[in-house]
């Protein structure tokens, strides 16, 4: 480093003193810079990534939701990513008994919804504490117009009709067979689905002539499936419970997230796909 003409009077002690002091007091601006730099782009200390606008850190989330979610949680899915800038929502969609297959395997996820309190009952060990977000109930998909002319439940123990149902160990699955149970309705089915939406297709693709699924999955193919009514007294409720998942690496915006679907903004974008308040 050269000194100023101002420097030139000094000893040559003096001027090494004199330089180190200068050099010091044009470093300690730019070490300023720096640490304002690192806060803005590092993370919390705490496994997350800086909060966004909203409060809520950032991070690409995971969540295992039931199939019947599938077109709701997409719209959902983007509102929240919408409020909270730097966050993104990943959705893996199945029947709720293989997503708590997952999550006992291990599969890396943040949170859970499952279309029933059972299969969420037997997580305990695995999740947060649940809250119910929505409900829903059962109606009778058929084929646009009704051709078969399906008009109630005992309906569909007539022999010449191809009904399809979820397999007994899927929520809408074991819902159908209590409400048919209760009426003491016999029905063989010509095929037993993994999740709801397998069961809306085979109707969609007139493999069937009708079957048991949720009201908001029937909404969801109007252009090709109808669906008929069944009544309060003959039909079933089904909760939908979220929790996070304790083997998140993103504890903080997953229950920010599980969180939100209570919020009235989630549930007005439920309830406008046909889902009921929990």
């Amino acid at each position: 480093m050269s000194l100023t003409p101002a420097f030139t009077w000094l000893t040559p002690a003096r001027r090494r003193t004199a330089a180190a002091v200068l050099m010091a007091a044009l470093l300690v601006p730019l070490a300023a810079c720096g640490s304002d730099d690192d806060k803005s782009d590092g993370d919390s200390g705490s496994g997350e990534q800086a909060a966004n606008s909203s409060g809520a850190p950032k991070a690409d989330l995971t969540v295992l939701a039931a199939s019947s979610l599938t077109d709701v949680f997409e719209t959902a899915g983007a509102a929240y990513e919408k409020e909270n800038p730097g966050t993104k929502v990943n959705f893996s969609f199945a029947g709720s008994q293989e997503l708590a297959t997952q999550v006992k395997q291990g599969a890396p996820a943040d949170a859970l919804v499952t279309a029933d309190t059972k299969t969420m009952d037997g997580l305990k060990s695995d999740t947060g504490k649940p809250s119910v977000i929505a409900k829903n109930r059962l109606v009778i998909a058929v084929g646009e117009g009704n051709p078969k002319k399906i008009d109630a439940l005992k309906d569909l123990s007539d022999s010449k009709l191809k009904v399809v149902l979820a397999a007994p160990e899927v929520p809408v699955g074991r819902y159908s067979k209590q409400i048919l149970d209760a009426q003491k309705i016999d029905v063989q089915p010509v095929s037993q689905e993994p999740n709801v939406r397998a069961v809306l297709s085979k109707v969609e693709l007139g493999e069937a002539d009708s079957g048991l699924v949720y009201k908001t999955d029937a909404a969801t193919a109007t252009k090709k499936v109808d669906a008929v009514k069944i009544p309060d007294g003959q039909n079933a409720i089904a909760d939908y419970p979220a929790a996070t998942l304790k083997s998140s690496k993103h504890a903080e915006a997953s229950a920010a997230f599980v969180k939100w679907l209570s919020t009235p903004e989630a549930q007005k974008i439920l309830q406008d796909a046909g889902f009921e308040k929990p």
